[in-house]
């Protein structure tokens, strides 16, 4: 269980911060970069569920919990560790990437066939889930480059690329199962 009953620590005005195991990192190290970019990730997921409502509020629901677990399992490094911890560690699990697949081919199978690359937009919801899209491309990108450096669970790497997918997906879905997307018209303003 979580307790914060305060707030501010003074702990990290200087410029470090701890990790879940205690360690303390420079807040500018890649690891906090790479969770702290997944927590961006949820903040735009949480802008994307002003506009959605039924099962697509609920799975970006369980999105928003799934990128704080991801966060979590990213703040814990040592993974070999994990056994000698005094409670065992939250770590992404494949089961979490097996369901935005499940998703994933669920919405996909009501879409018209894409035949031009999609630009941002459409349906407010839309607009928002391409921003979710980008932001989790870019948390990805910050966790491959950790896990060149350090020890990073693979199951957050597959989390973060499928969930590029489901927002690109949903996006469509958003948009009228992409009878409303906005095409890119190669070369229209030359």
């Amino acid at each position: 269980m979580v307790v914060l009953n305060k707030i501010y620590t003074r702990t990290g005005d200087k410029g470090d911060t701890a990790l879940g195991n205690g360690a303390r990192v420079p807040k500018d190290s890649l690891r906090v970069e790479a969770y702290g970019t997944v927590d961006e990730t949820n903040a735009v997921v949480g802008l994307a569920r002003l506009h959605a409502t039924g099962e697509v509020d609920a799975a970006l629901a369980r999105i928003q919990n799934d990128l704080f677990d991801l966060g979590a399992d990213l703040c814990r490094p040592e993974m070999e560790k994990d056994a000698e911890a005094e409670y065992p560690p939250l770590r992404a699990s494949d089961a979490q990437v097996d369901r935005l697949e499940a998703e994933i081919d669920a919405m996909n199978a009501h879409l018209s066939t894409l035949r031009s690359f999609v630009l941002p937009g459409g349906s407010p919801l839309a607009a928002h889930l391409h921003q979710c899209r980008t932001v989790s491309r870019r948390a990805e990108r910050l966790t491959v480059r950790l896990a060149h450096e350090d020890e990073v669970n693979p199951a957050v790497i597959r989390y973060l690329n499928r969930l590029s997918d489901w927002c690109f997906v949903a996006s469509r879905a958003a948009n009228e199962n992409g009878a409303t997307d906005v095409l890119w018209v190669p070369g229209a303003n030359r």
